[in-house]
Order: C-alpha cells, then sequence, then structure tokens
C-alpha cells in the first residue's frame, strides 16, 4: 500500500512526510516464540544488558527520529542510539527486518514495525515480549494501538503511532454528516444531481482494497479472522458488508474507475470536485486546503466512517516500536520503548511530525486540536478501529481478502462465493 502522509495544516508547516505504510511482504523462517527463535536460553533471557543500541526505521521524511535520538543520546552517553534508516517502501522495509532477524543480527536491536507485522513476528519468535522486567506502561493508551501491539494475549510491541480512516464530504452539497452507510447511500441523489460520483475508497487490487474491504465487513459486524487467527469470514455479517461495496458499484454509487484507485487517484478526484464523499486517510486534509489546483479548499469536512448504526469500524493504521529478540542490551531497549511512547515524546510526534498520537488525552488537547483540527475525528475513527487481520501469515491472508473482494466487485464472484473463497484460502493460508 502506498506511505501515506498525514499532514500539519499549511500554516503551522510545511508538507511533512511520514510512511505510515500498511503493507505486507513475504515471510520467512525463524524460530518458535517458545524458542527465541533459535537463540541459546541464556542469550533469550538475558534482560539486563546495557549499552549502545541501534533502532531501525523507515525514511525519516518528517525529521522527528534524529531530534528524539540526539535528545535520548545527551541524556543517555554510554547508552547510545544509532539510527538504521531504511527505504520509504514498506516492502522493502518489511524484507530488510526479515533477512536481519533470520540472520540473528543483534545490531537491530529495536525497530519500528507496521502494525499489521506485528503478530507475524512475534509469532516467529522475533519479538521479545514487553513483560516482567521489559514491561512498558500502557496506562492512557487508545485500546485499539495495544491490540494492535499484542498476540496470543501478550504484549510485544510499544504503540508508536497510529492512523484511521476518515470521510471527507463536501459540505457545501451535504450540510450534516451521513452516520451510517444506508444514510450515505440515499445521499448519493445528490451527487448524481450535480454530475458528480458518489463515493469512492481504495478499490484497487492491492493493500488499500483490503483495508476497504475490512471496513466494510467489521462495520456490518464481521469478521475476516476470529481472536484467536482463525478464519471466520463466511458469516452473514461479513457478506453483508461487503455486499454494500459490491452493490454500490452494481448501482454506480462508487464510481466505475474508483475500481482503478490507490489513495492518490482518490484524493485527487475528490480535490477536482468529482467526488461527493471520499474513504481516506488524514494526510488529505492538508492538501485538500492547500493544493493550488483543489477546487474544495473551503467546501469539505471531515467525519468518521460510517457505520451500520454509527461510526464505522476503520482499518488501524500506524506503527509500533518492537525489541528484538536478538539483541544483546535489552535493558536500554526497554528504557528507550518508554522513552518513545512518553507524553513528550507523543506530543513531540504530534506538533513535529503529525503523528497520530496513541495517548487519549492528547486527542482532546485543544492546544493540539488548534494545530490539527481533525483530532477529534480521528479519535473517533481510531477509538472504533479493528487491526486488520491479526495473524503470522498476514501476507497470505491480505491476498485472499484481495483477490477475492476485487472479483465481487467486478462481478466475476457473486458476494457468497467470495466469501466462502475468501474463507477457504484463508484456511489455507494456514489460519484454520
Amino acid at each position: 500500500m502506498k506511505s501515506k502522509k498525514l499532514l500539519l495544516p499549511a500554516a503551522i508547516a510545511g508538507v511533512l512526510a511520514m510512511s505510515l505504510t500498511a503493507c505486507g511482504g513475504g515471510g520467512g523462517g525463524g524460530g518458535s516464540a517458545s524458542s527465541g527463535g533459535g537463540l541459546s536460553g541464556d542469550a533469550a533471557n538475558n534482560l539486563d544488558g546495557r549499552g549502545p543500541i541501534t533502532y531501525v526505521q523507515g525514511k525519516d521524511n518528517s525529521n522527528v527520529v534524529r531530534p528524539l535520538i540526539d535528545k535520548w543520546n545527551a541524556a543517555h552517553p554510554n547508552e547510545k542510539v544509532t539510527f538504521k534508516e531504511q527505504s520509504d517502501q514498506a516492502d522493502q522495509q518489511h524484507d530488510d527486518l526479515v533477512q536481519n532477524f533470520q540472520a540473528k543480527n543483534p545490531n537491530y536491536d529495536v525497530m519500528s514495525v507496521d502494525v499489521v507485522w506485528t503478530a507475524e513476528f512475534a509469532a516467529k519468535g522475533w519479538l521479545q515480549p514487553l513483560k516482567d522486567k521489559t514491561s512498558i506502561p500502557t496506562d492512557g493508551m487508545l485500546d485499539a494501538t495495544i491490540k494492535s501491539a499484542t498476540y496470543n494475549g501478550t504484549l510485544y510491541a510499544a504503540p508508536q503511532s497510529s492512523d484511521g480512516g476518515i470521510l471527507y464530504y463536501r459540505s457545501d452539497l451535504v450540510p450534516t454528516p451521513p452516520k451510517t452507510w444506508d444514510e450515505m447511500m440515499s445521499m448519493c441523489s445528490i451527487a448524481k444531481a450535480h454530475n458528480i460520483g458518489c463515493y469512492a475508497g481504495q478499490f484497487q487490487k492491492y493493500e488499500g482494497l483490503t483495508v476497504n474491504a475490512a471496513e466494510a465487513i467489521n462495520s456490518a459486524g464481521g469478521k475476516i479472522v476470529d481472536d484467536s487467527g482463525k478464519a471466520a469470514v463466511n458469516t452473514d455479517q461479513a457478506k453483508a458488508g461487503l455486499n454494500n461495496l459490491v452493490q454500490a458499484y452494481k448501482d454506480g454509487n462508487i464510481p466505475t474507475e474508483a475500481i482503478t484507485y490507490q489513495e492518490e487517484q482518490g484524493r485527487q478526484a475528490f480535490e477536482d470536485g468529482k467526488l461527493l464523499f471520499l474513504r481516506n486517510w488524514p494526510y488529505v486534509y492538508n492538501l485538500a486546503k492547500t493544493d493550488g489546483s483543489s477546487t474544495v479548499k473551503d467546501t469539505f469536512k471531515m467525519a468518521p466512517l460510517p457505520g451500520k448504526s454509527g461510526p464505522g469500524a476503520s482499518s488501524l493504521g500506524g506503527h509500533n516500536v518492537a525489541m528484538s529478540v536478538y539483541s544483546k542490551n535489552k535493558a536500554t531497549v526497554s528504557d528507550f520503548l518508554k522513552f518513545i511512547t512518553s507524553e513528550e515524546t507523543q506530543r513531540f510526534y504530534a506538533t513535529q511530525g503529525s503523528l497520530a498520537p496513541v495517548l487519549t488525552k492528547l486527542y482532546d488537547d485543544q492546544a493540539l486540536v488548534a494545530k490539527l483540527p481533525y483530532l477529534p475525528v480521528l479519535k473517533t475513527s481510531i477509538q472504533n478501529a479493528v487491526p486488520r487481520p491479526v495473524t503470522p501469515f498476514y501476507p497470505a491472508v491480505t491476498k485472499a481478502v484481495q483477490d477475492n473482494a476485487y472479483a465481487a466487485l467486478k462481478g466475476e464472484k457473486s458476494v457468497d462465493t467470495a466469501i466462502s473463497d475468501m474463507q477457504k484460502a484463508i484456511e489455507s493460508a494456514g489460519a484454520k
């Protein structure tokens, strides 16, 4: 999935980029969680080591990592952090981590991981459980962010930043945003009267389609996998959710061309005045307000995604920070994780890098809301968010969702067949 950018209003800062990516790449080998990924017992259980560590993250386009590391290093001269900067491509980041985990590289001490990678890496025994000596405080964090960092009931990473889907709408044409999917569909007559498309999201066959299909299924009360990671999508609720998208596409409420949309195509269509409603991420806010070509600068607002009877279930975005089981200086890493999740750092992420915080209280901070006016809407989105399937088999699961949701949208499969085939493919991936 294309890296997303969550941006400050132009009056506060220029265009700041970040990689809130949402892609799962290929898998890899590794030991079991119980074996510590192949480490000897002494090495796996040595939690008292202190000394220099390396922090691994995708490209720091928003320049928040280096100032934070400089601050840490000034206060910890004997436990300095070195920043290993990866590319800005999610699949390359994923594969780089996999290769270094497989090599049991002790120099990849702590790393930023997409929320959908946490279960995969934890299941392979590559992440140190955050409990006992390595535990971190989670009080005050958004529940959805904690769940995204948890696998099999154990916290394996520290929530670092979050993200959620947003409904952008033409407030000049729709003064009050729809609260439910059916209400939004009933408003499509307004779009037709103005000769524009009604609703679009990300419907091309890529990770964005998994996000949108998951939101439709979860918002209708369905699940793709259950809490234990087993395939659970073959239900009436999941069929109803997918059918909402399929029927809207068939009826023309989702424009024909929207099946080719990723984030940027949808954003451009909305800015060009071609859409009444758009599902996208918060990064669109600043661009739609400041792009010279935007025709909706003063005629759009943001609302939570509509669901069955109220706010819908957004797919959770964001990143977690995890400790490698192979690190020799786990005590230092543990302190660094606490530093990353502190209120001071979270506030810095929000104001300097436009990263959505994981601490609930910051979404109600009036100083922050003045700078980031979408925070209250984003809070509702994240509070109602559901992580994409939490499974160590994520790459195969997301393919199953994409392939079958796309076939249903195109009319190549009925919704019933698509959901049944999705269930079988997820089971074949190992989630059974």
